[in-house]
């Protein structure tokens, strides 16, 4: 026998003792998959189901926790840490106008929609009045 396919033959014991056992059933269950492609303009099922009721929105808190609780909740590259109002109070001395044009397009670090670009305007909108009301 020679030496590539000895080595072959041991790789593939090798791989056989890392399978974990099970039946056909559970093996088959292991290999689905984790999750599906979506693509825009045709809704993930998952997505819809998510986002919320029947209207397939969200609600501010829940498009905050989601999107913008990373780097609102733990002040991450400056975001202004959310219901801390000493961090808030320069912010909304700009008007909230100022601060709605921040949520569609970005700031400094902060990408445009805070990383939710499927999201609505209403949704970015109670998203932003959560955070603001958690300050005032």
């Amino acid at each position: 026998m020679s030496l590539g396919v000895f080595s072959l033959l041991w790789a593939m014991a090798a791989l056989a003792e890392r399978v974990p056992p099970g039946t056909d059933d559970e093996i088959a269950e292991r290999l689905q998959p984790f999750g599906e492609l979506c693509r825009t303009g045709q809704p993930c099922a998952e997505a819809v189901a998510d986002a919320g009721a029947a209207s397939g929105s969200m609600s501010g808190e829940a498009v905050y926790n989601q999107f913008c609780n990373t780097c609102h909740g733990a002040g991450v590259a400056g975001a202004p840490v959310t219901g801390n109002s000493e961090a808030w109070d320069e912010r909304l001395a700009k008007g909230m106008e100022t601060l709605w044009e921040h949520t569609l397009q970005g700031f400094n670090a902060m990408p445009p929609k805070g990383t939710c670009m499927n999201c609505s305007d209403d949704e970015l909108r109670a998203a932003l009045d959560y955070m603001v009301g958690q300050v005032q």
